[in-house]
């Protein structure tokens, strides 16, 4: 093995190019449709200046300002992620604090999870998803030796999670709690995480979910509305009855782009966590298929990187990789589960189609650094340094 001043700029085809393609297809799609879902919403509103490109300028400027940040992130070398993981942990619940305190955070539809800045506005929860799979990546890497102890190796992770999860819960954002959860518990069971603990720990996370949803009147509404829709389609089952009948009516190759009828102010959030609905309807069964397709091949794109870091003995990377997979491919199932009724209603956005700046930065960077480590890992099989 030798060293080289080789640079990733320099290698531009040593890394997975379908994995880039991949998440391309689904960046451009999600332009197009934001547009498409927006339009009407725009021009009706006030707050747009009633211009009805004015959710697609956004999300052009969200999409070009990920796509740097993600070429920046490319850069990066895994160790120094891994030594900045548990900053990063801290600086993402910092945030999480930072948007409670009043005149701080922005409400919207009864929730605070908005930071404003002068252009923009930052959701904390979407960059925690990031941090979480690094912290835990980089907690399960350094504790590998008590992975099996309950008090040294689960105890400590429960509890920096309980704290993340409260303050998730007082926003409320309980589609962030759960993705975040599911991230941490995977990466804790991928890393050799006793299987006795794990189970233990599903079983409470099972009766506690159980617990908020009854102990939350608006979230018991959602599943009961989940369940039946049609039995009050005015009222809680509105916006998934009209999820369903967007799918309906899309049949397998949809009504045509732009000709969506549920976008225009029937299907709330139609350009946000109902995006997929639109899709169906104009794109139909196929225009569907396509963007799972590309899902799958993404997550399983990154499993297979994760499992190559791991036979290269590089534990933190294999880690990191496994747990975005884990991310992605949850979230994508949520949105998915949650547009065509075999979920409850959950403010989750299609990772990288669905408008949001945040989302689409977290998300980018994360795909960048999948990417880099499977980068580093062609460089250490031809025999270079990283």
């Amino acid at each position: 093995m030798f060293h080289t001043d080789v640079k990733p700029r320099a290698a531009l085809a040593e890394y997975d190019q379908s994995l880039v393609w991949a998440a391309v297809l689904l960046i451009g799609l999600g332009l197009v449709m934001v547009y498409s879902a927006s339009i009407a919403i725009a021009e009706g509103s006030r707050v747009t200046g009633n211009q009805p490109t004015y959710f697609l300028v956004r999300h052009g400027l969200f999409a070009a300002v990920s796509l740097a940040a993600a070429i920046a992130a490319f850069q990066v070398p895994l160790r120094w992620w891994q030594q900045a993981a548990p900053f990063l942990f801290l600086f993402g619940a910092g945030l999480l604090v930072l948007v409670l305190v009043p005149g701080v955070g922005r409400e919207v539809n009864g929730s605070q999870r908005w930071i404003p800045l002068t252009f923009v506005t930052v959701q904390p929860s979407e960059l925690m998803k990031l941090f979480a799979v690094l912290y835990a990546a980089d907690y399960t890497v350094r504790k590998a030796a008590h992975m099996a102890s309950f008090r040294w190796g689960f105890l400590p992770m429960f509890i920096v999670m309980l704290v993340v999860g409260g303050l998730l819960l007082r926003e409320p954002d309980f589609g962030a709690f759960v993705v975040i959860t599911v991230i941490a518990l995977g990466v804790l069971f991928l890393g050799g995480m006793n299987w006795k603990l794990f189970a233990g720990l599903f079983g409470l996370l099972v009766v506690g979910f159980v617990g908020l949803i009854l102990a939350s009147p608006y979230r018991l509404q959602r599943v009961v509305g989940f369940m039946d829709p049609w039995a009050d389609p005015y009222g809680k089952g509105y916006q998934l009855s009209h999820a369903l009948i967007a799918f309906g009516r899309g049949e397998w190759l949809g009504v045509g782009l732009g000709a969506s009828v549920e976008k225009l102010f029937y299907l709330p959030e139609a350009h946000t966590d109902f995006l997929l609905a639109v899709i169906a309807e104009e794109l139909g069964f196929a225009g569907v298929a396509a963007i799972l397709l590309a899902f799958i091949w993404i997550v399983t794109r990154a499993f297979v990187i994760g499992r190559r870091a791991a036979s290269l003995e590089r534990h933190f990377s294999a880690l990191v990789a496994q747990g975005i997979g884990l991310w992605i491919g949850v979230q994508a199932i949520i949105n998915a589960g949650v547009n065509t009724g075999m979920l409850p209603t959950k403010g989750l956005t299609l990772p990288l189609v669905s408008f949001g700046g945040s989302a689409l930065l977290a998300t980018c960077c994360a795909l960048a650094v999948l990417l880099r480590i499977d980068w580093e890992n062609r460089q250490l099989m031809r025999g270079f340094t990283v």
